[in-house]
């Protein structure tokens, strides 16, 4: 049987959302274009062994919406758009599969492009790229986004700290990483190297291991974060971390890390503010990868990714220091000032 695209109901303010699937290849996926007010959308495709449809499409729409605000607040000429695999990234990965995901993506003719994220590697986006032109973060092309990532978090953490402690000096300061992934290790080098006294925390004993030897980490069991005393905590695992149960327990002053879609739901940016915890929104300083992968579809150089990373911790600055003006959280003065792109960009 064939590839086949199924045009799902999207929710409200949503432009499409897309489920693709070729049971030759083992391919079952959602696709979800958000907003192209602002140009293609474009945000990273994932693997995730879901528990059914309706998780995958909670998620991918959400991931689809903070990547419209991500591209927006990162001047990018994007819209925001994403995808999701649904399976086990380890065990059920194949080239067919990637390439049947590639011909997904070449059907929407343009309006979708797609690079790596959690589950996927640059070299299944090349297996994707020999049917698509639409696949980016390729090797030997923009290649992994990872490393832009970590250093748009570690100069928005500054920025953060220096708001929040009055300094972006980083010494001594007790900085927990929740992931050990790409980002979330190379973001641990960086804070390392400043002189913070990190903490890590990860699935995979083998991360733990290589931070505490190479960087001097003190280790974190998984379920022990929230018992931790910190300074600044940088989630760089998957979404949802703080919640009802966590944002109560946390110790840090900071929250800036990698991770999508942190917050479990919209109204813990005001149970941050009310705890004193100044909270970074995710989609602003995560922009590095995007931004990455952006130069190459735009066919830019370095100078141009280096020139959008130092806007996003200028964007961070002048966020807060809005939201200290108008006596708002900083997510939510993120948020207004996105709106206000969008809108504009729709009315013109």
């Amino acid at each position: 049987m064939p590839l086949t695209l199924t045009d799902l109901t999207p929710p409200d303010g949503f432009e499409r959302l897309v489920l693709a699937q070729h049971p030759e290849a083992g391919l079952r996926a959602l696709i979800c274009l958000h907003s192209t007010a602002l140009g293609p959308a474009a945000g990273g495709c994932r693997m995730w062994p879901y528990a059914d449809d309706a998780a995958a499409i909670l998620d991918v729409t959400r991931l689809a919406r903070g990547m419209s605000y991500k591209n927006a607040m990162a001047d990018l000429g994007l819209g925001g758009g994403k995808a999701v695999i649904i399976g086990d990234a380890r065990r059920d990965k194949t080239p067919a599969m990637m390439r049947a995901f590639g011909e997904a993506v070449e059907a929407l003719g343009g309006r979708y492009w797609t690079a790596e994220d959690v589950g996927i590697s640059p070299e299944d986006m090349a297996h994707a790229a020999e049917v698509t032109r639409h696949a980016v973060g390729l090797s030997g092309a923009s290649g992994d986004p990872s490393p832009w990532t970590a250093e748009g978090v570690f100069r928005c953490l500054r920025v953060g700290a220096a708001h929040v402690f009055g300094s972006d000096d980083l010494t001594g300061r007790r900085v927990l990483v929740q992931g050990l992934g790409h980002v979330g290790m190379s973001l641990a080098e960086k804070l390392a190297a400043a002189g913070a006294r990190l903490i890590v925390t990860d699935i995979h004993q083998a991360a733990l291991d290589d931070a505490a030897g190479r960087l001097g980490a003190t280790i974190c069991a998984p379920d022990q974060v929230f018992a931790q005393e910190m300074d600044i905590f940088a989630p760089c695992a998957l979404g949802g971390v703080l919640n009802a149960q966590t944002v109560p327990a946390l110790t840090a002053r900071l929250v800036c890390g990698a991770a999508n879609n942190q917050l479990a739901s919209d109204d813990l940016t005001e149970a941050l503010a009310a705890r004193g915890i100044t909270y970074l929104p995710d989609y602003v300083v995560n922009a590095g990868g995007i931004i990455s992968v952006a130069s190459e579809i735009h066919g830019k150089n370095d100078a141009w990714r280096l020139e959008r990373l130092a806007g996003i911790a200028g964007r961070v600055a002048e966020m807060l220091d809005r939201a200290a003006a108008n006596g708002q959280p900083p997510a939510r003065m993120a948020d207004a000032m996105v709106e206000a792109m969008l809108d504009r960009k729709r009315a013109a």
